[in-house]
C-alpha cells in the first residue's frame, strides 16, 4: 500500500473492503452506501473511481458496478462535465420524503396494532430495549432503529408497503442520520419509539398510527432545520470563494486556487 493509501484509508477506515466470504460487490457497496449516509462523503462531493478503487482495495469494475447501484438508490447522481458525485437533497426534497414517510410509518404502525401476532409484539418491545440499550451506551441508534421497523412492518404483514417503504430507505436514511446526529434527538426518538411501543400493545390502531406519524413529524423538523443550515453555510461559504478567487485571479493573473480535482476530504487526507 503506498503512503498516500495508508493515509486515506486512515480518514475513510470504513471504506476499506476486507476479503471475507460476503460478496466483494456487496461490501464495496454496504461501505460507500454507509460513508454518504454518515456524511464522510458530503453531498456535492466527486466521486472519482480511480480514488475509490485504491480506497476500497477492489477493481474499478466492482466500484462502477457499485456506482450504478447507488445511483438506483439516489445516492449518487451523474452531473454534466463533472462526473458521478454524492447527491444532495435540498431542504424541500426532505419536506416532501418525510410527508411520505409519515404517512406510509402510520399505516405500517396501524396495521401492526391490526394484524400482529403475540410474537410480533413480543419482538417489538425487544428491538425497543435494543434502542434503549444502544442510546445509553451513545452508540448510534440507526441500525437499531432499521430492526424495529423490520419488525413493524413484518407485524403489519402488508408486503406491498414494506416493498414501497424499502424503495425510500437509502435517500431517507441520510436525513435519518443527520436528525439523529443533532444533540438530543437520540433522546426524543427513544420516548417516541417507547410511545409507539405502547399504543401498538394496547392494540390502539389510531393512536399507534397517530405515534408513527408524529415521530416521523418530529425527525422530519429536526432534519429540515439542520438542512436549511447546512445550505445557508453552503451559500456563504460560495460566496467567501468567489470573493477568495476574485482575489486571486487579480494577484495572480488568474492562477488556479487548487480547490478543484481531487475531492476536499481526499486532498487533506493526502496531504496530511
Amino acid at each position: 500500500m503506498t503512503t498516500w493509501e495508508h493515509r486515506v484509508t486512515e480518514t475513510f477506515p470504513g471504506l476499506r473492503v476486507e476479503r471475507t466470504p460476503a460478496p466483494v460487490r456487496a461490501q464495496v457497496l454496504d461501505n460507500l452506501r454507509q460513508a454518504i449516509v454518515q456524511r464522510q462523503l458530503a453531498p456535492g462531493q466527486r466521486l472519482i473511481e480511480r480514488e475509490l478503487v485504491e480506497l476500497t482495495g477492489v477493481s474499478r469494475t466492482s466500484v462502477r458496478e457499485a456506482l450504478r447501484e447507488l445511483a438506483a438508490e439516489g445516492l449518487v447522481t451523474t452531473v454534466p462535465n463533472k462526473g458521478t458525485v454524492v447527491a444532495s437533497v435540498s431542504a424541500e426534497e426532505a419536506r416532501q420524503l418525510y410527508q411520505v414517510r409519515s404517512a406510509l410509518e402510520g399505516l405500517a404502525g396501524r396495521l401492526f396494532a391490526l394484524n400482529a401476532q403475540p410474537a410480533h409484539r413480543t419482538a417489538l418491545v425487544r428491538a425497543l430495549n435494543r434502542i434503549e440499550r444502544t442510546a445509553d451506551r451513545g452508540a448510534p441508534v440507526l441500525a437499531a432503529k432499521d430492526a424495529f421497523y423490520d419488525v413493524l412492518f413484518e407485524g403489519g404483514g402488508n408486503e406491498a408497503l414494506r416493498s414501497v417503504v424499502a424503495g425510500l430507505h437509502a435517500r431517507v436514511s441520510v436525513l435519518r442520520f443527520l436528525s439523529l446526529s443533532v444533540p438530543g434527538r437520540t433522546e426524543q426518538t427513544v420516548a417516541e419509539i417507547r410511545a409507539i411501543v405502547g399504543a401498538a400493545l394496547s392494540g390502539d390502531a389510531e393512536a399507534t398510527a397517530a405515534a408513527c406519524s408524529r415521530h416521523v413529524e418530529a425527525a422530519g423538523r429536526v432534519a429540515l432545520a439542520a438542512l436549511r443550515e447546512q445550505e445557508q453555510a453552503s451559500e456563504n461559504g460560495h460566496t467567501s470563494d468567489n470573493a477568495e478567487h476574485a482575489g486571486g485571479d487579480a494577484g495572480t493573473g488568474g492562477a488556479h486556487t487548487g480547490r478543484r480535482g481531487r475531492p476536499a476530504r481526499l486532498k487533506a487526507a493526502a496531504s496530511a
